[in-house]
C-alpha cells in the first residue's frame, strides 16, 4: 500500500510540472522502464516487462507483465497480465480477466472492480475514500494550460521590451492606424504559413523549410500574443508610466478573458492575428524606408 501511495504522490507531482498533451496509444518501451503519460492509451503487450504504468488520463491494457504499480486517475483497467506491485483506478473501472495475477492491493475510487474467478489477487480488493476525480481532472488540466501559457506570455513579454524597449514603442504606434488592414495582413500570416509548411512538405527537398516553418509557427504566435498584450495594455497604461507595468496591465486583461469557455479562446485568437498584423505591417514598413533610401554616390 505505501508502495502504491508513493507512486501516486510522484504521478500527482509530475501533472503539476508538466502541461497536459494529447498522445496516442502508447506500447511499452522495449527498455522495460516505467511508463508515465499525462494523456493517452497505454498497451503492455503479452511478454513485455515494464516497471510501472502512470496515467493521468487514458486507458490501459496491460497483457503482459509491470513489476511496479499500474495507476490510472482517469481512465479504465483492463488486466489480462501480471502486476507484482498495486493496482488503482481513481476514477475508472478496473477489469480483471482469468488470466489476470496481481501480487498487491486492487485499489479503486469510484467503480468497484471486475474481477474473474479465475483471478488471483494476494492482496485486497479495498475502496479508497478518494472523491470521483473524473470531473475535476479536466478542470485542472486546463488551469494548469492556463497557468503555463501566462507565465510563458509574461516573460517573454518582459525579455522583448528589455531588449528592443523603442520597437515596442513603434508597434504601439502602429497600432493607432486603420485597424483593418492590420487584422488582414495577421489573418494572411496566420493563413500562410501552415499552408506554406504543407506545399514545402509535399516534396522531399522542401522538407527541412517545411519542419523550420512548423517549429517557428508556435513561438512566433506566441511573440504576437505578448505584442498584443503590449498594445492593449499601452492604450490603458499611457506614458510616461513604465513599459513593462502597461504590459502586465495588457496581459491580465487577455489571461482573465482567457478564463472565460469560448469567448477565451477567441480573445486569444484574436490577439495573435492583431499582433501578426502588427508585427507584419511594421516589417513591411522598414523595408518600403529602405528601398526609397537614395542611393549614395561616392565622394558626395
Amino acid at each position: 500500500m505505501l508502495a502504491r501511495l508513493s507512486s501516486l504522490a510522484a504521478l500527482l507531482a509530475l501533472a503539476l510540472v508538466i502541461a497536459p498533451a494529447p498522445a496516442a496509444a502508447v506500447e511499452s518501451p522495449d527498455s522495460g522502464d516505467p511508463i508515465v503519460v499525462i494523456s493517452g492509451d497505454v498497451t503492455v503487450e503479452r511478454g513485455e516487462t515494464v516497471e510501472g504504468v502512470f496515467i493521468v488520463s487514458g486507458d490501459a491494457d496491460i497483457r503482459g507483465r509491470v513489476d511496479g504499480d499500474v495507476v490510472v486517475l482517469s481512465g479504465d483497467i483492463l488486466l489480462s497480465g501480471a502486476v507484482d506491485g498495486d493496482v488503482f483506478a481513481a476514477s475508472g473501472l478496473a477489469t480483471l480477466l482469468p488470466s489476470a495475477f496481481v501480487n498487491g492491493d486492487v485499489s479503486y475510487g469510484d467503480q468497484r472492480p471486475l474481477v474473474s474467478g479465475d483471478a488471483r489477487v494476494r492482496g485486497d480488493v479495498q475502496k479508497e475514500g478518494w472523491p470521483d476525480l473524473g470531473g475535476s481532472l479536466p478542470l485542472l488540466g486546463g488551469l494548469l494550460v492556463w497557468l503555463a501559457v501566462t507565465v510563458s506570455s509574461l516573460l517573454l513579454g518582459l525579455l522583448l521590451l528589455l531588449i528592443a524597449p523603442r520597437a515596442a514603442d513603434a508597434l504601439h504606434a502602429r497600432s493607432r492606424e486603420r485597424i483593418g488592414p492590420l487584422i488582414a495582413i495577421g489573418i494572411t500570416i496566420v493563413i500562410v504559413l501552415p499552408v506554406a509548411a504543407f506545399l514545402a512538405a509535399i516534396t522531399l527537398l522542401g522538407l527541412p523549410l517545411a519542419i523550420g516553418i512548423g517549429l517557428a509557427i508556435l513561438p512566433l504566435g506566441a511573440i504576437a500574443y505578448a505584442v498584443s498584450a503590449w498594445v492593449l495594455g499601452r492604450r490603458f497604461v499611457k506614458p510616461p508610466r513604465h513599459r513593462m507595468l502597461a504590459f502586465l496591465a495588457g496581459l491580465a486583461m487577455l489571461r482573465v478573458a482567457a478564463l472565460v469557455p469560448f469567448l477565451g479562446l477567441l480573445v486569444g485568437l484574436a490577439a495573435v492575428i492583431f499582433g501578426f498584423g502588427l508585427l507584419g505591417a511594421a516589417i513591411g514598413a522598414a523595408r518600403k524606408a529602405e528601398t526609397a533610401e537614395p542611393a549614395r554616390i561616392p565622394g558626395s
